[in-house]
């Protein structure tokens, strides 16, 4: 999933302070999951707008609503009376929803009312960690499942380097080198020889250093 984090409340009000009709736009996928921006959220936030704004004196309404994604032209275009109706949407999406809703929407402002943080996991209730860099050449067969573009502090694709000591990190001895992960993982599964294969120099192209990245599926194209 995508992991977000609600920007802080001074931030968010400063954005926000400029227009008097605003929509709070919560997402029901990754910022609910993330408990970012799902209808919780958009409630709590909308409310604590509304009480800044009864204290300060400053006039306007705050709207709110949430849709199941903010990155699908089809469902934002179902709330498009309601945006279209508001001065300004604070997005409670990742920078994906926030880019789609101001690409349907162009003669709309549309603030980001959180922070897109990584592709991760949940490892328990209120704890997420980062799993995947999106780089657009997966390695996963040859690593035990495991990646070291996301995971290794150096992205090092022939590991471990020097640093890691007693199958930690240099960095904190609260991270796992993924390299001492990925050699216990192959002794698990018998298979330590696939260590001797050397990997070249990484091909960065697939991860989007020759601008944004598209993927078409020529069958799905209308």
């Amino acid at each position: 999933m995508i992991t977000l984090e609600q920007k802080q409340f001074a931030q968010i009000k400063e954005m926000a302070s400029h227009y008097d009709r605003l929509l709070v736009l919560g997402c029901q996928t990754c910022s609910a999951m993330s408990f970012a921006g799902g209808e919780r959220e958009v409630k709590e936030l909308a409310s604590m707008i509304r009480m800044e704004r009864k204290i300060s004196g400053k006039p306007g309404d705050i709207l709110e609503d949430a849709i199941a994604r903010q990155c699908d032209p089809e469902l934002v275009d179902l709330i498009g009376d309601k945006v279209r109706g508001c001065d300004a949407v604070l997005s409670l999406a990742c920078g994906a929803g926030v880019q789609m809703l101001a690409e349907r929407f162009p003669d709309k402002m549309i603030l980001p009312g959180c922070n897109t943080t990584f592709l991760g996991v949940t490892e328990e209730l209120g704890v997420w960690s980062e799993r995947c860099a999106g780089c657009g050449d997966c390695i996963l067969d040859k690593t035990a499942g495991l990646c070291p573009i996301a995971r290794c502090s150096k992205q090092l694709l022939n590991g471990p380097c020097g640093g890691s000591v007693n199958g930690k990190c240099e960095i904190s001895k609260d991270v796992d080198c993924v390299w001492q992960l990925i050699i216990d993982r192959l002794a698990r599964l018998n298979r330590l020889e696939m260590l001797e294969e050397i990997f070249p120099v990484k091909d960065w192209s697939p991860a989007g250093h020759g601008g944004p990245r598209k993927m078409i599926i020529e069958d799905l194209k209308s």
